[in-house]
């Protein structure tokens, strides 16, 4: 059932995991000037002369977005068209759509120097990833996992309840202070780890702030996650998206704590950044869906 909708989905899926790659990618080799001030065009033209590593990777990035925008556009018609019944769908059709064209707005505000500062381009990757999750989530819907158990019949806690809600909006403020380590060019202000420097436990400037907030929010964030999903298997073994969902949760935010080591210690490898950035998606995508499925239940 939804054969076509569900191969739309899934592409799109991907193609919204690329474009959250892509952006930390463009970031993190100081390629956003790769095409100069100009927006849609390169450099003021369709096709550049020039073909530097930035402007390829600044071009392979819009070029992504661009397709992701038409494949969300497609979903989101045939989402409305064939899901209207489910009760998210028009939710989750808004919001991924919306977010993926301001998105949009903000890069080129960017690219042509309407919307500067580190603290306000920091945001543009937060607004990709509730769009990436909103993708996911309707992909989810397509997919009808919703219906792979009642969720009406899973009994839920306030404890599980509100701790899952204030931990994505948490993790939220996690990913806004990591973006910043990015656009600050603080991503080796401190080369050790966890302290930022032997000797020294409080950060001596700016850099070295920015880096070692977003270390402390982090290392929050890992210990919130491992006592909810001890809480969740404790108590909610009996359903199983509960049980292995936060121990899945547990294990991404493992992984993205060591890749945010490994960051440090490999000088910022392009590779580990992305899979540092990879990891944060999925992670905040499977919280969402944590968010869904609670207001389902009882």
């Amino acid at each position: 059932m939804y054969k076509n909708l569900k191969i739309v989905a899934l592409i799109t899926t991907i193609a919204m995991v690329f474009v959250q790659v892509g952006g930390a990618l463009v970031t993190k080799t100081g390629s956003a000037d790769g095409c100069g001030d100009s927006w849609p065009l390169c450099h003021g033209k369709l096709i550049p002369s020039d073909w530097p590593i930035e402007t390829i990777i600044e071009i392979a990035h819009r070029g992504v977005s661009g397709i992701a925008i038409i494949l969300l556009a497609i979903l989101c018609i045939m989402a409305l068209r064939q899901i209207p019944e489910k009760r998210e769908t028009k939710f989750l059709v808004a919001v991924s759509f919306g977010f993926i064209i301001i998105q949009s707005l903000i890069g080129a505000a960017a690219v042509v120097g309407i919307w500067e500062g580190d603290f306000v381009l920091a945001a543009h990757f937060g607004i990709s990833l509730i769009c990436f999750a909103a993708v996911f989530l309707l992909t989810l819907l397509v997919f009808e996992v919703d219906l792979k158990f009642d969720a009406t019949k899973v009994q839920v806690g306030s404890f599980l309840r509100y701790n899952t809600i204030f931990l994505t909006i948490y993790i939220y403020f996690v990913v806004y202070s990591g973006a910043l380590v990015r656009h600050t060019d603080s991503s080796l202000a401190c080369l050790s780890w966890p302290h930022c420097k032997p000797g020294h436990i409080m950060p001596t400037n700016f850099y070295e702030a920015v880096q070692m907030g977003h270390r402390a929010l982090a290392g929050l964030a890992i210990i919130w996650v491992f006592l909810i999903m001890i809480h969740a298997i404790r108590h909610y073994s009996q359903y199983r998206v509960l049980h292995y969902g936060w121990i899945i949760a547990f294990i991404l935010i493992i992984l993205q704590m060591i890749t945010g080591l490994l960051s440090v210690f490999t000088m910022v490898n392009i590779f580990i950044a992305l899979l540092h950035a990879l990891f944060i998606t999925l992670l905040f995508g499977l919280l969402c869906y944590f968010i869904m499925l609670l207001s389902r239940t009882k």
